[in-house]
């Protein structure tokens, strides 16, 4: 017994020890980011786009601080870019650029709108890259001015698609995929159903490229002045030295940062002025003049549709779990200071389910006020579907939406088993008992009933989205089975209402409240950032640091490979010297 009692006692202490060294972990933290620095006037915001870039992270920052790593969102780009136009204190914003970061063609587009926003309001936003490609000059172009170290790379390279096919690999391992597919332009089936892609497949990558194209000359020929000629005759050469980008228009001028520092530094300064965007992230728009006392909350969802609480994954990184984001779109609804939603979506798809239940929350909140979807990079398949029964859908040009299709199915997994020596034997009563194995594949008569059944379902949805779009059935089965639109496509064909980001979106929401377009509102986003205490009695601290190891992981991978893409002159190996 005293043995028992000792123990007890004794792990009873490790945990308040535990529990005492994270609270004061977490509280000194917590006291420094709080500690502001004062920001002088005749300051420049420096944003730097480097590596991941996410739409909105609502992990704490605690986490971030302890990994040293503090990821970079599009919304913290957003928000920082709307103050900053209204901050007497800021001079301008300087944008270090990299091609090596993960922000999609919409985020770029949707930055590029700030970046007008705040040079119509006389701030001067300049880009100083280490490295460009076609997507990061996407950015670049609409600044009033470009820099590049002498030593950095200018990629200018057509477009083009590509798709992976894994159905060769299957094979030798023994799998054999038993998937059906509505319809013939969902292609993402074709990766285990093919080894290239179908007619229909190329035909849909081609009218997104053909979309993307024109939308690119269109906006370096009103920023850069290039006509589509010269363009195709830069993108012929491909790569520049810093030196031949200046000659042929490309970047202004090749500097160093600390040439760059003395240039923008005014005469009675000793150096350049610069606030980071962590650092202005802290900064209270309110008292800036923006804002006002009602508010519109911003809900973010973003990552793979599927499960009931929202997380990561090992394999697919972001997961939407329907659940929690019921929760976040109930909570706006019950809350009287809220008076309209945004709901931000940034996902491909993923678990019908689960879809389905986000879809039917957004129409219940929209029957309590006014809902507006805005979506970012993608919004497709499960993201259409959690999208569709709002009020209005806002898209940028550049997003990728629609993919009304459906893929189920099964794995016979059979080969695999043998060549690893495993058997199974079964023993059923009743009909259809093996149907899901994946001991063999569909019978003809468990085929037809699974098609059968696929069917009805995706037909159901059809019919709703089509009722909701205010199409004939006709109309929307044209815009189905798979087709994948831009957003600039999907205002067209009626899937989407308007274009615009972030904004738009909030300015359509305050439309729709009845609040006067003259009157300030507050954006509120959700999820809030939860404390390190609170996600441990919340059971989420397991989630957090498998979000922190999947993160750091997928990082070092990404870093990798950039690395090896570009030339090298450290790198001691003779497949990459020169």
């Amino acid at each position: 017994m005293k043995s028992f009692l000792r123990s007890f006692f004794a792990s009873l202490l490790a945990l308040f020890v535990l529990f005492g060294f994270l609270f004061l972990i977490s509280g000194f933290f917590f006291w420094q980011s709080g500690k502001k620095d004062r920001i002088a006037g005749h300051s420049y915001l420096v944003i730097d786009i480097y590596g991941k870039v996410l739409e909105y992270d609502p992990a704490p920052d605690i986490l971030n601080k302890l990994m040293g790593r503090d990821p970079l969102t599009l919304q913290a780009i957003l928000s920082a870019l709307e103050k900053a136009g209204a901050d007497e204190r800021i001079s301008g914003v300087i944008f270090k650029l990299s091609s090596s970061n993960t922000a999609g063609e919409a985020m770029m587009q949707e930055i590029r709108q700030g970046v007008k926003r705040i040079r119509k309001a006389g701030k001067k936003v300049y880009a100083y890259a280490d490295s460009i490609d076609r997507k990061t000059y996407f950015l670049a172009s609409c600044c009033d001015s470009v820099f590049m170290p002498p030593t950095a790379p200018f990629t200018f390279l057509g477009f083009s698609a590509a798709s992976e096919h894994i159905k060769g690999t299957l094979e030798k391992l023994g799998i054999k995929p038993d998937i059906h597919r509505i319809e013939d332009y969902k292609s993402a089936a074709e990766m285990v159903t093919r080894r290239e892609m179908s007619p229909e497949a190329k035909e849909n990558g081609a009218w997104i490229l053909e979309e993307r194209w024109e939308m690119f000359l269109q906006a370096l020929e009103k920023d850069r002045g290039f006509s589509e000629e010269e363009i195709l005759r830069l993108m012929r050469h491909a790569v520049f030295t810093a030196e031949e980008a200046r000659q042929n228009r490309l970047i202004d001028e090749i500097f160093y940062w600390d040439e760059l520092e003395d240039l923008l530094k005014r005469e009675e300064d000793p150096g350049l002025r610069v606030v980071s965007l962590s650092r202005y992230c802290l900064e209270n728009p309110r008292k800036l003049g923006l804002g006002g006392s009602k508010k519109i909350a911003v809900i973010h969802a973003q990552g793979t549709i599927g499960g009931r609480k929202s997380g990561v994954s090992p394999f697919l990184g972001l997961m939407m779990g329907h659940k929690s984001v019921v929760a976040e779109l109930r909570r706006a609804a019950e809350d009287d200071r809220i008076h309209a939603v945004v709901f931000r979506v940034n996902s491909g798809g993923g678990e019908a389910l689960a879809s389905d239940l986000i879809g039917h929350e957004v129409e219940r909140t929209a029957g309590i006020k006014p809902v507006v979807v805005s979506m970012v990079d993608v919004a497709a398949s499960g993201g259409y579907h959690i999208s569709y029964r709002a009020d209005k859908i806002v898209a940028d040009p550049l997003t990728l939406t629609g993919s009304i299709g459906s893929i189920s199915g099964k794995a016979n997994m059979k080969g695999l088993y043998n060549k690893l020596g495993v058997t199974w034997d079964f023993i059923t009563k009743g009909p259809m008992a093996l149907m899901y194995s994946d001991y063999r594949s569909f019978t003809p008569e468990e085929k037809r009933r699974f098609e059968e059944n696929h069917w009805a379902g995706f037909n159901d949805w059809l019919r709703d989205i089509a009722e909701h779009r205010g199409l004939p059935f006709s109309e929307a089965e044209k815009l189905a089975y798979g087709r994948v639109w831009t957003g600039r496509q999907a205002v067209a064909n009626g899937l989407v209402d308007e274009l615009g980001g972030l904004y738009e979106a909030a300015a359509i929401a305050k439309e729709l409240a009845g609040i006067p377009t003259q009157e300030g509102v507050s954006l509120v986003h959700y999820p809030k950032k939860q404390g390190l205490l609170r996600l441990f009695f919340d059971g989420g601290i397991a989630t957090l640091f498998r979000r922190a190891f999947h993160q750091l992981l997928r990082d070092e991978l990404y870093e990798a490979r950039k690395l090896l893409e570009k030339k090298s002159y450290c790198i001691m190996n003779p497949f990459f010297l020169e």
